[in-house]
């Protein structure tokens, strides 16, 4: 059976989406279409879809499906890579593909529709891709520099410092240490734009907050992932004062010298720097979504965890405790090697201190 209506997929579409879009346009129950293309997976309600039959319906080759069809790619994509949660993209870039909303499954690496500059950031319960204008130019220039560190760096440590660049901007913001003015204003300017004061039950969006920290966690990321300079981070304590001054430097605090009891920076140096990146948790494939013919509704925990956090922005004007409970840092807030901690608060808690925390093999550091 070959569809009338030539509907191409959008690019990083998932077969969800397409297969809805397709099923839209013609009339037909999303769940027989979607029967008509795949076949059971062994052992689960999942089903795979056979890619020779979704070319027999669409006229197009199965090669052209999987360029634009993650799931269908073969070989496989490196799913690490990838977002494990799928999520809507630009809405200037999806008014061009008919028959519903657009769902894509995105690499890591994409937080700025560049061409039309819209942030479309981590996923976020609810969260519409939010506007750029000029005044917020900032942040279309920080996914430049993201890339160019993907470049340099590759997906793991990119991914891996990136998000410890989101983490110990959420600390900076969240305990006030002295002396960051700057970084504070730079923030709160951002954010004031992006959930201007009063309309935080309508504009709140956890995602916003990683928009406005966007710029100094790329900028963090371009020294974390910097292999000569963790190289000086796990090195002796000459090579340690020499990547504190730098990244102090980056952050617009020269002098910057860590307290006794440590900050996340100094964690950062002491317990996770001369390990291997951090990877994600989950990957798409081990998700529900994944070979299921529709999205799965967003939780209600989600939604109720959200509207905590907008409640608390409303009351603190400061996004800091919003990133670092957020779930987009956790492979990062909690590593295979950070001990474990007795719930979220000791956990945040255990992520911005030197204190002794466990046993720990670091050759230039005293064992607790």
């Amino acid at each position: 059976m070959r569809l009338p209506v030539a509907v191409p997929p959008a690019r990083h579409e998932t077969c969800a989406s397409y297969l809805a879009r397709l099923a839209s346009l013609h009339g037909l129950d999303p769940r027989e279409l979607w029967h008509l293309v795949s076949t059971p997976r062994p052992g689960t309600s999942r089903r795979n879809i056979i890619p020779d039959r979704l070319a027999e319906i669409t006229g197009r080759p199965p090669g052209r499906l999987g360029l634009a069809l993650p799931q269908l790619r073969r070989p496989e994509p490196d799913w690490q890579a990838w977002r494990h949660q799928s999520q809507p993209r630009c809405p200037r870039c999806d008014a061009r593909h008919d028959g519903g909303p657009v769902t894509r499954l995105l690499p890591h690496h994409r937080y700025v529709c560049t061409r039309h500059r819209y942030w479309i950031g981590p996923p976020d319960a609810g969260q519409p891709a939010t506007p750029l204008g000029p005044e917020l130019a900032g942040i279309v220039s920080a996914q430049w520099r993201h890339l160019r560190l993907l470049r340099r760096y590759g997906t793991a440590l990119t991914y891996d410092a990136v998000l410890t660049g989101f983490l110990i901007c959420g600390h900076l913001r969240d305990y006030q240490p002295a002396g960051w003015d700057t970084a504070w204003h730079r923030w709160d300017h951002r954010a004031q734009i992006l959930i201007p004061a009063g309309t935080e039950s309508t504009r709140f969006s956890a995602s916003r907050i990683f928009a406005a920290a966007y710029p100094e966690a790329v900028d963090l990321a371009a020294i974390i992932g910097y292999p000569r300079w963790r190289a000086l981070a796990a090195g002796d304590a000459g090579q340690r004062r020499q990547f504190i001054a730098e990244i102090g430097r980056r952050l617009g605090q020269p002098g910057y010298q860590p307290p006794d009891d440590g900050d996340a920076i100094a964690h950062w140096i002491d317990y996770d720097s001369w390990h291997p990146p951090s990877r994600p948790r989950t990957t798409y494939p081990q998700t529900r979504d994944y070979g299921a013919p529709r999205l799965a509704a967003t939780s209600q925990q989600s939604l109720q965890r959200q509207e905590r956090s907008a409640l608390f922005f409303r009351v603190h004007r400061h996004g800091g405790n919003v990133i670092l409970h957020h779930r987009h840092i956790q492979p990062v807030l909690i590593r295979d090697w950070s001990p474990k901690m007795d719930g979220i608060t000791a956990t945040i808690w255990a992520s911005r201190t030197t204190l002794p925390l466990g046993r720990h093999d670091h050759p230039g550091i005293a064992e607790s």
